[in-house]
């Protein structure tokens, strides 16, 4: 399965794909180069964290180049004020904790629920996609849990790449 991503998610992806071919891995190249010219590279801690630093940049080129590769590029589609959709900030009651909270429905590739920003193929954005300001949605996180929310206010949003990308 393909990951949905909008334009603007490729080319974050795109820029800092770049950035970590020209500039970074060059730097952590030359920290192995300096780090092997200590010596006994069996307890040379510097030689270990330099090495160690080109696998996770490794990786994350590796991971950059397969997600630009096999993203399926969505539009996104202007919401209505009241309707909620990709990027909107939501405000919501949760009727069981008797609490309320802002959410805003982002791609997968820019998620961080510590700060509210819930992925669009999350159980929430699922069961909110579509609905409208007053009403009530029942979320199923699994099979023996759910609860419902209220709908309390919806701003449309954009895509306007002020959200980062996240890293792993």
């Amino acid at each position: 399965m393909n990951d949905e991503l909008t334009r603007v998610d490729i080319e974050k992806m795109k820029a800092e794909l770049e950035d970590r071919r020209l500039n970074i891995r060059p730097k952590i190249m030359e920290d192995v180069k300096t780090a092997r010219a200590f010596g006994d590279l069996s307890e040379n801690y510097e030689y270990k964290a330099a090495k160690e630093a080109q696998r996770r940049n490794d990786s994350r080129m590796r991971y950059l180049e397969k997600m630009i590769a096999t993203a399926k590029v969505i539009d996104v589609q202007e919401a209505s004020a009241d309707t909620v959709g990709l990027f909107s900030k939501v405000t919501l009651f949760n009727e069981k904790l008797g609490k309320e909270q802002v959410i805003r429905i982002v791609t997968t590739l820019r998620q961080d629920a510590l700060k509210g920003l819930i992925s669009k193929e999350s159980p929430v954005a699922k069961a909110l996609m579509g609905h409208k300001v007053g009403e009530r949605v029942e979320i199923a996180v699994s099979p023996d849990m759910k609860y419902t929310v209220e709908i309390r206010g919806v701003e449309p949003g954009e895509d306007d790449a002020s959200i980062e990308i996240s890293s792993f």
